[in-house]
């Protein structure tokens, strides 16, 4: 059976050798792993449906590569088992708006660690959320801050015993629900494939690429590339040798050049079907983003 290569992913993180379990070495890692793999939907874009077993994200992370939640958090779990850590696996499910119904719809993997040396709580660990946390949280309810974010944790009612991670106001969902259950990857594979395929999903309808640091997020939907902190700047990449440079400098991805043209096609066309959308009449309705 292949096995974890610990000292390369720690190398991708940007970080030395392996450390205890504890708080500070969880939040550590946490925060290398969202700042420096990023949250990517290439393969969906270019009609690819990926695995989802956890060594071979882990392998797409050592290439250079990141994923959405299933790929990411699965990868990162993997990484923290090797580690010594205790992971547990939740379905979950994203709330685009406050008026939509808090559902397990399945459409997000979340991580919870638990008895850490140093701390009595549970810790939410989730580095698939994109415009999301930068470090674990402890799991018990209250508003948490990070940097000019704020989150807030509390009891859902999406399930008996299940969690609610509201988002900050400039994120680009209105909350996560998570359900106490340990599960594994095969319990995503068929909304996997239906996020990855299906018209309908938002990860089909609009390339997105976000990573998270300790002062904003850096998120680009089609061309706009746009820096969310304190203030939001927006820019337009409309160049593709710049739409390239800014996968490379911000995400750090460099993409084989078969794939460069028809993913910047699709970009360009989704730009523009934005565009077309936007000069419609106004009807209250707003994408999904599992």
């Amino acid at each position: 059976m292949a096995s974890l290569d610990v000292t390369a992913f720690l190398r991708r993180l940007g970080l030395g050798a392996a450390e205890p379990p504890g708080v500070v070495a969880l939040t550590r890692l946490h925060q290398a792993f969202v700042e420096r793999v990023p949250y990517e939907t290439v393969e969906i874009q270019l009609g690819r449906v990926t695995s989802l077993d956890p060594l071979d994200s882990a392998a797409r992370v050592l290439a250079g590569r990141g994923g959405y939640c299933f790929q990411l958090n699965g990868a990162f779990a993997e990484l923290l088992r090797a580690l010594g850590y205790h992971v547990t696996r939740h379905p979950g499910g994203v709330q685009m708006t406050a008026d939509a119904e808090p559902v397990i719809s399945r459409s997000h993997l979340a991580l919870t660690v638990r008895d850490l040396p140093d701390s009595d709580d549970a810790w939410l660990v989730d580095a698939g959320l994109g415009d999301g946390l930068h470090s674990p949280l402890p799991l018990r309810a209250g508003v948490h801050r990070q940097g000019p974010f704020t989150f807030e944790l509390g009891p859902s009612t999406a399930a008996a015993g299940a969690w609610r991670l509201g988002h900050d106001v400039r994120g680009s969902f209105h909350a996560m629900h998570f359900a106490p259950g340990d599960v594994g990857l095969d319990h995503f594979a068929d909304r996997h494939v239906e996020l990855s395929t299906s018209p309908e999903s938002g990860f089909v309808r609009t390339f997105g690429v976000l990573r998270a640091d300790g002062r904003g997020w850096d998120v680009l939907r089609a061309l706009t590339l746009s820096r969310v902190g304190g203030t939001t700047t927006k820019t337009l990449l409309d160049d593709r040798a710049d739409w390239f440079t800014a996968l490379a400098d911000v995400y750090g991805l460099v993409l084989a050049e078969e794939d460069r043209e028809p993913l910047w096609r699709k970009a360009v066309s989704q730009h523009e079907a934005h565009l077309a959308a936007a000069a419609q009449p106004v009807t209250g309705t707003r994408p999904d983003r599992p």
